[in-house]
């Protein structure tokens, strides 16, 4: 059976670019992901610790005052951060946060029907 017979579009995937933990205690969160990832982060700064592991960013952020730490956030990558908000709102998700450039590229955030947030990502 082709794609075409079953209505699916054939297109290049979008992939999961980072994953981001909003934290209440920054150092005894990177205390516990150096251990567990076993490396030390790239990027050690107050307002972000990152690490690279094969390829994918998982990112440790405080949370700012009266936020609450989330769940985590998988950033998908796209190409076209307004087709890509534009697809999902028209499939059920709704803005979060508009797109907003960040040095290097352009974040937003949408939520799923069930309260769930997705990061969209698109480089420069």
């Amino acid at each position: 059976m082709s794609h075409a017979s079953t209505g699916i579009r054939q297109q290049s995937m979008n992939t999961i670019h980072s994953i981001i933990y909003t934290v209440r205690d920054l150092d005894a969160a990177k205390a516990i992901h150096t251990a567990l990832l076993g490396t030390d982060p790239h990027t050690d700064q107050p307002y972000y610790v990152g690490y690279n592991v094969d390829g994918l960013e998982i990112a440790l952020r405080p949370a700012g005052d009266g936020e609450a730490p989330t769940g985590p956030i998988a950033n998908v990558g796209v190409p076209d951060i307004e087709a890509a908000l534009e697809a999902a709102q028209r499939a059920g998700a709704t803005l979060a946060d508009p797109p907003r450039d960040v040095g290097g590229g352009l974040v937003a955030t949408v939520t799923d029907v069930d309260g769930t947030t997705l990061g969209l990502i698109q480089r420069s």
